[in-house]
């Protein structure tokens, strides 16, 4: 029984297609996070709330098909909800400070930072080509930061690098964790319902401990909230999850790389985002070494969208 049985021919017979809408679905989410205009916590927070009854169907339906989740298996996504939590909340804050599209391009620094964390946790050593990818991502982080040059986006982009940086490492962890969590024969949607689960519940505490959460959004905040937590936290990462392990793994990183490319296109059309010159320069040498380092190695995980 492999990780497609029971869904659609169009996600199991076309995985390039489900991996392309996939990313596409999740480009979109700095996008919406802006356009519900409340507090990084409240975005958090309902991103997460409202994707957990259909995330517990499909949870359901697989438990019927597969049989219950082990135990621990629980535990440990449980655990990776609260990295989750971290990470989202992170991310909100880099949006806030840096804009949509350069806080997506921040979040897939979480690539090498993976490898590095899984160096010193695991003791698996990452490959020639990551390292060598290091110090390249390293330097367009420097220039989308607004440092060098004048005339930078965002209205603290040093701040919302550090955000940036905050949420790739946060990330970082939740990927090693979850994938303790689940295996190549088990569809994800157990998993990722009990993540988002200990996520709403850790994005609500942190709301209140900051005090910046708001329980009750407008109706339009409510609104883009709601379609967030459908396409992004459920119909995005559903597609990604069965996809991606079908595919090459060069074929992955170019599918995922149409996240943040997509991401600084919308920011500038939908949202009137300008980064400067050397901010943009800054997203290139950063997708360059993220494909640099990721081309011919295992799949990857779209960062956190």
């Amino acid at each position: 029984m492999t990780i497609a049985a029971g869904y659609p021919p169009a996600v199991t017979e076309r995985p390039v297609l489900a991996g392309l809408l996939g990313a596409l679905v999740i480009a979109f989410s700095a996008i919406l996070v802006r356009l519900a205009d409340v507090s990084p916590t409240t975005a958090a927070f309902f991103r997460c709330a409202y994707a957990l009854p259909p995330l517990a169907l499909l949870a359901w339906l697989e438990r019927r098909r597969h049989g219950p989740q082990r135990p621990r298996d629980r535990m440990l996504a449980f655990g990776a909800g609260v990295i989750f939590a971290a990470d989202l909340i992170f991310w909100n804050y880099s949006i806030q400070a840096v804009g949509a599209g350069l806080a997506t391009v921040l979040g897939n620094v979480q690539v090498v930072l993976v490898a590095l964390i899984a160096w010193v946790a695991l003791g698996e050593r990452p490959a020639s080509r990551t390292l060598v990818a290091i110090p390249i991502v390293l330097t367009g982080v420097v220039l989308i930061s607004g440092v060098v040059g004048s005339g930078a986006y965002g209205d603290d982009p040093l701040l919302g690098v550090v955000y940036g940086l905050l949420t790739a490492v946060s990330y970082a962890l939740f990927l090693l964790i979850l994938r303790q969590a689940g295996s190549s024969e088990r569809p994800p949607a157990g998993p990722l319902f009990d993540a988002t689960l200990a996520a709403a519940v850790f994005c609500a505490i942190a709301g209140v401990a900051i005090g910046d959460i708001d329980w009750v959004p407008g109706l339009e905040s409510q609104a883009w909230l709601v379609l967030l937590a459908l396409s992004s936290q459920v119909l995005g990462w559903m597609l990604i999850s069965v996809s991606l392990p079908r595919l090459p793994a060069a074929l992955t990183s170019i599918v995922l790389m149409l996240q943040p490319m997509c991401a600084v296109l919308l920011g500038a059309v939908l949202l009137s985002e300008a980064p400067s010159a050397v901010q943009l320069s800054g997203v290139a040498i950063v997708l360059a070494g993220v494909a640099f380092a990721t081309l011919g190695a295992r799949p990857r995980e779209p960062s956190p969208a």
